[in-house]
């Protein structure tokens, strides 16, 4: 539970909005926070790249106390071992099918891992479900045929010639309600906003309905700055007053040409616009978010109009199914539905309070930012501290043959790998020391190097798939602490989460190891006057 300095609440488990809450004044830990920050960005591992960087700082101790090494000679230890680890990450990557999404088995497993350590873990098939049905909404992919390798390394979500595109900030919008239960949650093939009409006579339910979406009012126009008018006679007043009714009839008449039957704005509507649209049946929203409007936009196949007078037959959106106003608890929804092709999406969750929705939300965020990443490179890697062990016991392996000053900083990294599978084991409450002894020896016996007898002798085992691999897959069952592999449980993790977090552990790392000594501002005479 985190209190905030101006009373808020938040209780959560997510790494990233604890640090964010948390108010410190060292900066190391600043550069940390920021760490999460980054990371974040990315979708998941936020606590694994504050533990890996701050093992790493840990181990880096002794290297500059016992051992006197010079911190340029530590970093270029450490670098040598995250390009070490970066190719060990790749070699354990498997690839992964993007023909459907929904009912993906990988795609599954990849997100249950995700929900497993989170608070919506009881409801886990019902989060899956709702973030893997709104990313196949969202989702849009174009060839791209003329394409060079050069152009493919840069823009990483250019895969197999198939350009993705996922914009989850901007065309999935997630609505919390309290009430009702979690399972009625669902995700909407259209757009819903918390918005009346502006007339009580207008239509509540429209079927197949033709929308029309503006970015101007509907009303007399308004001065930028204070306007004087001087008025000698009393038709000059009633002429004035005249004037500003053409107008609105003007712009009116202008829109019921078209015949839409729902027209919606991100300006004011006056009660004479809401007279003439209702006189001509169609149904008015007024002062729509444009990020709303954007959305129904894209999911009803219309285009934002800035002046009436431009209105074009093509403007018009005639992709929703059902138009239709409910009202839930005390506020009034509008409900776009069974759009023909959305491109964007609404997220209904109910729950019993505020706060059980937020978590709900942050963890829903965090599984389909997941998806994404997946959608983008598709490619994932064992879990459970399966990957970090293998890096651990490969950099071990490389260190042996290793006689320069750096062999020292490229052993601690591969130790420092450790603290994944030794933390889920303690978590598990198992014997932590005989965990990872056992992990450590089941990946020297399967990896590189490895005693070709006992390779010989697992060719009648059961997953012949196994032995061919570079690097074994066994980690720890995060519920039970046990050893088992992970293909076999379904526990993987994007490949480009692993490899960000790794790298942006050891970069932040080098960073601090790099600051000689911390300055800071002195105040100015008169402040101290």
């Amino acid at each position: 539970m985190l209190l905030s300095p101006i009373g808020g609440m938040a209780i959560t488990n997510d790494g990233h909005c604890i640090l964010r809450e948390v108010d410190v004044s060292h900066p190391a830990a600043k550069s940390m926070i920021e760490l999460a920050s980054t990371q974040a960005q990315i979708g998941d591992g936020t606590t694994t790249v504050i533990v890996l960087s701050g093992e790493l700082l840990i181990l880096s101790e002794p290297l500059l106390t016992t051992y006197s090494m010079h911190p340029i000679v530590i970093i270029r230890g450490y670098n040598k071992a995250m390009m070490e680890a970066l190719e060990v990450c790749e070699e354990m990557a498997r690839d992964v099918s993007l023909e459907k999404l929904e009912g993906n088995k990988v795609l599954n497993e990849l997100v249950s891992t995700c929900l497993n350590t989170k608070f919506s873990n009881r409801w886990k098939n019902l989060m899956v479900k709702l973030a893997l049905e709104s990313i196949q909404i969202v989702k849009q992919e174009s060839v791209t045929d003329n394409i060079s390798s050069q152009s493919i390394l840069k823009h990483r979500h250019v895969y197999n010639n198939v350009h993705h595109q996922v914009d989850i900030k901007r065309y999935v919008k997630v609505e919390k309600i309290p009430g009702e239960t979690i399972e009625d949650s669902c995700v909407l093939h259209g757009i819903m906003i918390q918005k009346d009409l502006t007339h009580s006579s207008m239509r509540r339910t429209i079927e197949k309905p033709r929308i029309l979406l503006l970015d101007c009012p509907l009303e007399y126009k308004k001065g930028e700055s204070q306007t004087n008018v001087e008025i000698s006679t009393e038709e000059d007043w009633t002429n004035l007053l005249r004037m500003e009714e053409e107008y609105v009839e003007n712009i009116c008449m202008e829109i019921i040409a078209f015949n839409p039957d729902i027209v919606i704005t991100e300006k004011g509507v006056s009660d004479l616009a809401q007279h003439y649209l209702q006189k001509a049946n169609i149904t008015a929203l007024r002062r729509v978010r444009k990020s709303d409007n954007n959305r129904i936009a894209r999911a009803v196949g219309a285009t934002i109009v800035s002046r009436t007078d431009e209105i074009e037959e093509s403007d018009i959106g005639t992709g929703c199914g059902l138009f239709q106003m409910k009202k839930i608890s005390e506020d009034w929804y509008c409900f776009l539905e069974n759009c023909a092709d959305p491109k964007a999406c609404t997220v209904l969750l109910r729950g019993g309070s505020t706060d059980i929705l937020n978590e709900i939300e942050r963890n829903l965020e965090d599984a389909m930012e997941v998806i994404r990443n997946i959608v983008y490179e598709p490619r994932v890697v064992p879990g459970g501290g399966a990957t970090e062990m293998a890096i651990s016991v490969e950099l071990e392996r490389k260190s042996r043959t290793m006689t320069t000053l750096e062999k020292r900083a490229y052993e601690m990294v591969g130790k420092c790998f450790e603290v994944i599978p030794r933390t889920l084991a303690e978590n598990c409450g198992v014997s932590v020391i005989r965990a990872v002894t056992q992990l450590r020896q089941l990946h020297l016996s399967h990896g590189k190097g490895g005693n070709k007898d006992e390779s010989k002798d697992n060719e009648n085992n059961n997953n012949p798939k196994e032995d061919t691999l570079p690097h074994s897959d066994y980690g720890v069952n995060g519920e039970t602490g046990e050893l088992v592999n992970m293909s076999e449980l379904g526990i993987w993790e994007p490949l480009s989460v692993k490899v960000h977090a790794i790298q942006t552990a050891i970069e932040n790392a080098c960073m601090i190891l790099r600051i000689d000594d911390i300055v800071a501002g002195s105040k100015s005479k008169k402040e101290d006057k």
